[in-house]
């Protein structure tokens, strides 16, 4: 019995859309990474990008359950001394929901060029429509 061992040469890659109406941010953001990694497929291989793009339409409709939505802050810094920003995850849901919901997927993929290659198949919409038509993206289904 041989062990398969998937190769860029031999990754079949789907088009998925999933609609972010009213799912919690972690268990969307934990669902789509697992999707971009390639863990749902039978071929999946850890050191191989074996994933499929996702487009994630109604970013603005992802909810945070709990005091998240008050309490929960996205923090970054600039780069220069003082440079630590922290903005409250109501104001960034309000005015930049698409990056959060690309924050909290990019934080959930591995921390090397291979998570870095994995989050370039992630595109996040803030309404229902997406400019990947002509891909023919299904439908994905998640649990809630």
């Amino acid at each position: 019995m041989k062990t398969y061992m998937a190769t860029e040469q031999t990754v079949e890659r789907k088009w998925y859309v999933v609609d972010g109406t009213g799912m919690p941010l972690g268990r969307l953001a934990s669902q789509v990474a697992a999707v971009l990694r390639g863990k749902h497929k039978p071929t999946f291989t850890p050191n191989v990008d074996t994933g499929d793009f996702v487009i994630v339409v109604n970013s603005d409709k992802v909810v945070l359950t709990g005091k998240k939505y008050d309490q929960k802050l996205y923090t970054y810094h600039t780069g220069y001394i003082g440079g630590l920003k922290q903005i409250p995850y109501s104001r960034m849901m309000a005015e930049k929901s698409d990056v959060a919901v690309y924050e909290a997927v990019k934080g959930m993929l591995p921390k090397n060029r291979l998570g870095r290659q994995m989050i370039t198949k992630l595109r996040v919409y803030k309404g229902a429509e997406h400019n990947q038509k002509a891909q023919k993206p299904e439908e994905l289904k998640l649990d809630k």
